[in-house]
């Protein structure tokens, strides 16, 4: 507790006079009072609520400020919500209306992380686009060039002993569809598109990638239908020896017919 001057209340640490700064004898209990307030009853409090869109108004001073509603209803002001109203929510209630959004980001980031969906299916990520080429890849002159591929791969099974089966791999496919369509563009647009291996497309081969282009004979127009084009592409791919060696697994092949209707084909196996 400190002490003061009785005369010029100057502050002292202890009741110990004379003042150091007036010389009197006595000092007094320096006690600071603690200010009194009173408290003022301003009775019930009221407020202007739209009855369309809620917003509250101090004054009964339509339209509404919101909606421009003419309709405001006098309501108590009260303040008992006060304290629920500042409640801050958590975080798993925060989250808890995106919870099928992060769920459903987790199991694609989980399919991705373990390889059971490829990356080259998002666009611009994994196998590169297949450069452009002139003429078509998909069907010419009536015939389902991609139909015809299936069906090539199913006579050349046919052809093969159950030890010696392959696979059709859309890896080796889409590598094929690439190399095939830059061979057109180079020959007829002399153009240069950009090299590519097999693991620009997901392939994963446990043994040497060997293939290349298939010699057509005639053009599309000499074909009657997808039969016939894939006998004659199966035959091509028996004659060549070096596509048939053994302990070989997986195959995939793309066919494209140029502007002037030649036939090019590319086969690919690992």
């Amino acid at each position: 507790m400190k002490w003061r001057c009785t005369w010029c209340g100057k502050p002292h640490e202890s009741n110990d006079p004379p003042c150091d700064s007036c010389g009197h004898n006595t000092f007094e209990e320096a006690v600071v009072r603690e200010q009194e307030f009173e408290t003022v009853d301003t009775g019930t409090q009221y407020m202007w609520v739209c009855a369309s869109c809620g917003r509250q108004h101090m004054k009964n001073n339509p339209p509404c400020s919101r909606c421009g509603d003419h309709d405001l209803e006098k309501t108590e002001q009260r303040y008992s919500d006060i304290d629920q109203d500042l409640e801050v929510p958590s975080w798993f209630e925060v989250a808890r209306p995106y919870a099928p959004i992060i769920v459903g980001f987790a199991l694609i980031v989980t399919l991705f992380a373990t390889g059971i969906v490829s990356t080259s299916i998002i666009p611009g990520i994994g196998a590169p686009s297949p450069p452009d080429a002139p003429g078509e890849g998909t069907e010419a002159a009536g015939i389902d060039l991609e139909a015809t591929e299936g069906e090539v791969h199913e006579r050349l099974e046919a052809e093969r002993d159950a030890d010696e089966s392959r696979s059709y791999d859309n890896g080796l496919a889409a590598y094929a569809e690439y190399v095939n369509r830059a061979d057109v563009a180079r020959t007829h647009e002399d153009a240069n598109p950009d090299s590519v291996d097999g693991s620009d497309f997901d392939v994963e081969c446990r043994n040497d990638l060997v293939g290349g282009s298939v010699p057509i004979p005639g053009s599309i127009d000499d074909y009657d239908d997808e039969a016939a084009l894939a006998e004659t592409v199966a035959e091509a791919v028996v004659a060549s020896e070096r596509l048939n060696e053994p302990g070989l697994e997986s195959e995939g092949l793309d066919l494209h017919v140029g502007p002037d209707g030649a036939l090019y084909g590319v086969y690919l196996t690992c």
